[in-house]
């Protein structure tokens, strides 16, 4: 479903923050993306969110590539791609309810099936009691859960989470990745950015894609392949 085919990515001052990446992710799959700061990770999300476009090679997503892409086909693209950030980037001044509905009512969902969809959200995350509450009222983990809400409002075929829990404890950042597993087991790819050594440990089922100075150096998947051959 998403395919990285030979994608180097270079920018005028700071020169290739990706070197020749190549990796295919399965409808469906869950997968971990590693490596330290600086590696490549946003880089990579960035260019399935095709909010950039690569130096050299091919970006894949569902009926989408970045060799073909058109600009007004962007926004269809994205509406198929839930992005979960560490910061959160919910509206203060908006309720929980609130931030979800926005982004429903960005894509033109009328009022009522669009209150009723945010019920469903809130509760599918936990928060159907947290409606009201603005994010200042929240915790930091209940505020990740209104992101991942407000990700899911369009029904992406792919969840993109840059370092979902890197502003929050571990009891709260498994939490986190608990739900996210959830989700995962609804049909729903991820991908999972994440420097946590510790949540990599605790999880080791699921497939890691390693980051190093821009290049893909580990893929767990290959190696199992491998192994098995």
């Amino acid at each position: 479903m998403i395919r990285f085919d030979r994608v180097t990515k270079r920018y005028p001052r700071t020169g290739a923050a990706l070197e020749e990446v190549s990796f295919y992710l399965r409808k469906g799959e869950f997968a971990f993306l590693t490596g330290p700061s600086g590696a490549g990770k946003t880089t990579i999300l960035r260019l399935i969110h095709m909010h950039t476009l690569p130096s050299e090679g091919t970006v894949r997503v569902s009926k989408f590539s970045s060799d073909s892409i058109r600009r007004r086909d962007v926004p269809q693209l994205r509406r198929r791609v839930g992005y979960v950030f560490q910061d959160f980037r919910l509206l203060e001044r908006m309720t929980a309810a609130e931030n979800v509905s926005f982004a429903l009512e960005a894509t033109g969902v009328p009022g009522r099936k669009a209150r009723k969809k945010v019920q469903e959200l809130l509760s599918h995350v936990g928060l159907a009691a947290k409606a009201r509450s603005h994010p200042s009222e929240l915790s930091g983990g209940e505020r990740q859960r209104v992101a991942i809400a407000r990700a899911l409002a369009t029904d992406p075929l792919v969840l993109l989470a840059d370092e979902p829990t890197g502003n929050l404890d571990r009891r709260a950042a498994d939490g986190v990745f608990e739900l996210m597993r959830r989700i995962n087991d609804l049909g729903m790819a991820v991908l999972f950015a994440t420097h946590d050594a510790g949540l990599l440990h605790r999880h080791r089922d699921v497939r890691v894609l390693e980051l190093e100075h821009g290049s893909l150096v580990y893929d767990s998947a290959a190696e199992a392949r491998e192994a098995g051959a």
